[in-house]
C-alpha cells in the first residue's frame, strides 16, 4: 500500500515530473529552499547528508520558495545554476513552489498538517522547514530553520537502520 506523501508530484527544476512514489521505500529530508537567505549555506549541509547517507537510502528533496522575504527570486534555470556552482547540489530540486496560503502546494499542505509547527501552527515559518518522512512514508518531525542539516544525522542514522 502507497502512503499517502507518495502520492504527490510535482516537477523538477528542469520540467521534468518529480513523483514522490519513485522515493517508495527511501526516507526522506523534504525542505523548502531559498538562494538569497540567510540560511542559504544550508546547502552545503544538505548536500554532505545526501552524499553520506544517499547509498542507503536517503534522498533529500529541495522545494525552491520565493514567500519569505522574495529570497528565491530568479528563474528555475538561476536556481538550478545556482545551487549547482556554489553548493555542488546534486539531489533533486523542484519547481519553484508556494508552502503557504491558498496556492500552497498539496505536499506542503500534507506536510504542515502531520507535522504542526510550535504551538500547532500549520503556517511555515520561514526557508529552509525540514521535514524527516520515514520509510515506510510517515512523517517523522519538523524542523525549524534554524536547526543545521547536521544535527539530523542521528535521526537519520536511525531510521536508516
Amino acid at each position: 500500500m502507497t502512503a499517502a506523501i507518495h502520492e504527490f508530484s510535482t516537477r523538477t527544476l528542469d520540467g521534468k515530473p518529480l513523483n514522490l512514489a519513485d522515493y517508495a521505500g527511501k526516507v526522506l529530508l523534504i525542505v523548502n529552499t531559498a538562494s538569497n537567505c540567510g540560511f542559504t549555506p544550508q546547502y552545503a549541509g544538505l548536500e554532505a547528508l545526501q552524499r553520506q547517507y544517499g547509498a542507503r537510502g536517503l534522498v533529500v528533496l529541495g522545494f525552491p520558495c520565493n514567500q519569505f522575504g522574495a529570497q528565491e527570486p530568479g528563474s528555475e534555470a538561476e536556481i538550478g545554476a545556482f545551487c549547482e556552482k556554489n553548493y555542488g547540489v546534486t539531489f533533486p530540486l523542484s519547481e519553484k513552489v508556494e508552502v503557504n496560503g491558498e496556492g500552497a502546494h498539496p505536499l506542503f499542505k500534507y506536510l504542515t498538517k502531520e507535522a504542526p509547527g510550535l504551538l500547532g501552527t500549520t503556517a511555515i515559518k520561514w526557508n529552509f522547514t525540514k521535514f524527516l518522512v520515514d520509510r515506510d512514508g510517515n512523517v517523522v518531525e519538523r524542523f525549524a530553520p534554524t536547526t543545521k542539516p547536521e544535527e539530523l544525522a542521528a535521526q537519520i542514522e536511525t531510521l536508516l537502520a
